[in-house]
Formats: structure tokens, C-alpha cells, sequence
């Protein structure tokens, strides 16, 4: 005899499995790819909030996996782990400086963005960048990266940015004069995107470490008319190394601990 699956709790999985395949959803994007009605999906998302598997972000109309979804002993790797460490960090320094902030993480040889803080700021262009593909040598953020990620992990990237057919991909077919903007970067200790790209705006870079090396980029984007790049450098560079560090720090103790209070 076989038994009937239990309706309930199928939504519940699928609804877990749409929440584990990206670091931040929404509400659109799970009934998408569940189907879910969206009256059950906000109930069964308050569920999970109430039992600590989520977080939501009201202001972003999104959620994200939270340290309680490890006790399932799945779905809570290192993408959403970084997210949760730096969000609520992220969200404070918009809310001081007013400049629009993303974190990325590497994927295949580009970096996309997991989390921005766009609906925050009143100085964002754009109404989103999330899942936005953005270039390692000719972002900042992905300037960032390549720059002070391992070398064993930054020549294969090399190589395969020389073979990508991306058009902000191609200065990397110039070996020698990508090795020494990612040393100068190294030097100053932050990226600033290819002036050429996006003129209107600019972003300035840098690193987020955990144990294990460069765990993701963080980037602060200006308008050019506004501030001259060594004028963003001035007056954030520390600040945005500063929150780079803790975002660093929050991360290494979820991955230590189950549990991690917020700031």
C-alpha cells in the first residue's frame, strides 16, 4: 500500500529547497518556483521565522536562510551564511553615509551580487543588482577579489578570463597589464572599477576574509558627477576596510557557532 504524502508538509520542503537554491528571495521568486499560493507561502515563511530557519528583511521585501536551518543538517552553506553575516552591517552604514552597498561572491569566473543595500539608499540608480554578473578585471568587486585571493585559485581565473568572450572581460587578455593593476591593488589595499564602464558611476572595493581566504567582495557605489575616486578613497576607504573586517569576524563565528546574536 502506498501512502499518501502529506500535503502540508511537501510545501514545507519545497518551499526549503526554493530557499536554499539563492541567498536572498522573495516572495515572488518562491511562488514562482514553487507555486505555492502566495496567502500559504507568507504563512508558512512567518513558520519559519517564528522557528528561526529564516530571516526577513522587511525593507528588502526578501528573506534569507538564518543559523536555526543548520539543526536540519542542510541547505545552510557558506553563500547564505556570508549574507547573513554581512546584512544587517551593510544596512547600518547606508543608513549613515546614504551611498548604496553590495557584497559578491565568486561564481565560475565572475563575481554576482547576493545582497545590496538599493532599498536603502536614496543615491542608487538602480532599483536592484542582485544576481547581477559583474566582471573580475573590470568591476571593482571583482577587481577586489582577484586581486587578494589565493594565487593557486587566481591563475586559473586568469586563464579562464582570457578565453571568456564577456566584452568587460577581454583586458585580461593582456596578462601583463592585469598582473600589475592586481599588484597595485594589492599595494593600496582596495579596486576601483574600469572608468569606462558605467561612466556615471564608480565603486570602490575591497576584500571580506574569513579562515580560509577571500570569502567574498564589498563595494560602495558614487556617483562620478559627485565625488572624484580619490575622494571616495579618502572619505570611506577606512570605513568600508572597518565593516569589510567585521563582516570578516561575524562570519568566522556563525561558522563556528550554531547561534550568532545580531548588532
Amino acid at each position: 500500500m502506498t501512502s499518501v504524502p502529506v500535503r502540508s508538509v511537501v510545501r514545507a520542503l519545497d518551499l526549503l529547497e526554493a530557499l536554499n537554491r539563492q541567498a536572498v528571495s522573495t516572495l515572488d521568486m518562491l511562488h514562482a518556483q514553487t507555486r505555492i499560493p502566495k496567502s500559504t507561502l507568507v504563512r508558512l515563511l512567518q513558520t519559519f521565522e517564528g522557528r528561526g530557519f529564516i530571516r526577513h528583511a522587511p525593507q528588502h521585501g526578501a528573506y534569507l536562510l538564518a543559523e536555526g536551518v543548520r539543526s536540519l543538517s542542510s541547505g545552510y552553506h557558506g553563500e547564505p551564511m556570508v549574507v547573513e553575516a554581512a546584512a544587517p552591517l551593510m544596512d547600518a552604514m547606508t543608513l549613515r553615509v546614504k551611498w548604496p552597498l553590495a557584497l559578491a561572491l565568486l561564481e565560475d569566473h565572475a563575481m554576482v551580487v547576493r545582497y545590496s543595500t538599493i532599498p536603502l539608499s536614496p543615491l542608487a540608480l538602480r532599483h536592484s543588482t542582485i544576481n547581477f554578473r559583474l566582471s573580475l578585471v573590470s568591476r571593482a568587486i571583482g577587481r577586489a577579489y582577484l586581486a587578494f585571493c589565493a594565487p593557486e585559485q587566481q591563475q586559473p581565473l586568469l586563464q579562464a578570463l582570457r578565453q571568456s568572450a564577456v566584452p568587460e572581460d577581454q583586458p585580461a587578455r593582456d596578462e601583463e597589464a592585469v598582473r600589475r593593476l592586481l599588484a597595485r591593488i594589492r599595494e593600496a589595499g582596495y579596486a576601483l572599477r574600469d572608468t569606462q564602464v558605467v561612466p556615471a558611476t564608480n565603486t570602490l572595493a575591497v576584500p571580506v576574509f574569513d579562515a580560509h581566504g577571500v570569502a567574498a567582495s564589498l563595494g560602495l557605489t558614487f556617483f562620478s558627477s559627485t565625488m572624484r575616486p580619490e575622494q571616495a578613497v579618502e572619505r570611506y576607504l577606512p570605513e568600508l576596510q572597518a565593516l569589510a573586517r567585521a563582516i570578516g569576524e561575524r562570519l568566522q563565528a556563525l561558522q563556528q557557532s550554531p547561534t550568532l546574536p545580531l548588532p
